[in-house]
């Protein structure tokens, strides 16, 4: 079984910096992408970014040159640096590992860790 755990969320003020990250454990066989969706009250959960193992990093646009994804493959961690934050990117983040046995791929989610921009 595979176990994902989201930390690092919490209160800052617009315009500052946040890191969060997302950590993998068990039986992890072969890591196919990671990514992170955040979901805002009242709202549907959206896409934030994917990574995949070479350090490539898609984003999306209202977050690409502010957010910094950063892989550690052999700790099997993510991290999220969030810069100049808005409070609009208040929300919870989850990140979704796609992980693949050699033949089927499957998702592993974490909690979600919250992110609250105000001030």
């Amino acid at each position: 079984q595979v176990q994902v755990v989201e930390s690092g969320g919490g209160l800052v003020q617009p315009g500052g910096s946040l890191r969060v990250s997302c950590a993998a454990s068990g039986s992890i066989g072969k890591i196919m992408a990671i990514r992170w969706y955040r979901q805002a009250p009242g709202k549907e959960r959206e896409w934030v970014a994917t990574t995949t193992t070479d350090n490539t990093t898609n984003y999306e646009d209202s977050v690409k040159a502010r957010f910094i994804a950063s892989i550690n493959n052999a700790k099997r961690r993510l991290h999220l640096q969030m810069n100049s934050l808005k409070p609009e990117d208040t929300a919870v983040y989850f990140c979704d590992w796609a992980l693949s046995d050699g033949g089927t791929t499957y998702d592993y989610w974490g909690q979600g860790t919250q992110v609250t921009v105000s001030s």
